[in-house]
This record gives structure tokens, C-alpha cells and sequence, in this order.
């Protein structure tokens, strides 16, 4: 078809944009909201089972260890307490999966790199 014949055959009423699919970029339902849209579950959720009800998880609340036990500083040559925020990959576990502060994340970091350097804690597993 010819270009002309082409934009007959889709007249762009009000200027209205297409995308290129021939279809109005808006066509999709709003997601988000209150309405209806955006992922199922929430905090907690997870998806409703065959009856409609749903299942809800019940979290461990993270809380800060070193502040529980009133620890002020985090010394680098206590490596039982360092392996318990490092997996066994070697890494520094983050705050969001451990509930550290984030004073104490800061000093469980420095921590860490000073053990490895010193030869306590491995950089890496191989």
C-alpha cells in the first residue's frame, strides 16, 4: 500500500499517538492503585488459593543483634561473630536480610575487610 493509502486506512483522530503495532500507547489497563491493577499478594500475601482466601506469611521481625546485646564496638578478631554475616559465598550479608542497623552494618563492614586483610576471614571460597 501506498503511503497515502496508509494513513486513510488509519486516521490519527485528535492527535492521538500509535505505537507501532497500530494500537493507541494507552490501550493497557492502569496498573497500581487501588484498582485492580499491579501484582497480586502484598506484605505477607502471596497468591490466593483455589477458594479465594489467602495465605498469609507471618515474618521473623528483623531487629538489630548488636543492639540487643548492647555491643558498642564490633571487634575484627571475633570471627565466630563475623561468620554469622558472611554466607558461604564470602560475602558481606546485607542489611535487609540481616536487620542490622545501619551504624553497626557500617562497622560489621569494616570489620569484615579487617579480618580478611589480616587473614581470618577468606575474601572468597573456592
Amino acid at each position: 500500500m501506498s503511503e497515502v493509502a496508509n494513513r486513510e486506512a488509519r486516521p490519527a483522530a485528535g492527535g492521538e499517538r500509535h505505537d507501532s503495532r497500530g494500537g493507541e500507547r494507552n490501550d493497557r489497563p492502569p496498573q497500581g492503585g487501588r484498582q485492580g491493577g499491579g501484582r497480586p499478594g502484598g506484605p505477607g500475601g502471596g497468591r490466593p488459593d483455589r477458594r479465594g482466601k489467602r495465605k498469609f506469611y507471618y515474618r521473623k521481625r528483623k531487629f538489630c543483634k548488636f543492639k540487643a546485646e548492647k555491643i558498642d564496638y564490633i571487634d575484627f578478631k571475633d570471627v565466630e561473630l563475623l561468620r554469622s554475616f558472611t554466607p558461604e559465598r564470602g560475602k558481606i550479608a546485607p542489611r535487609r536480610q540481616t536487620g542490622t542497623s545501619a551504624k553497626f552494618q557500617r562497622m560489621l563492614a569494616t570489620a569484615i575487610k579487617r579480618a580478611r586483610h589480616i587473614a581470618l576471614l577468606p575474601y572468597t571460597t573456592d
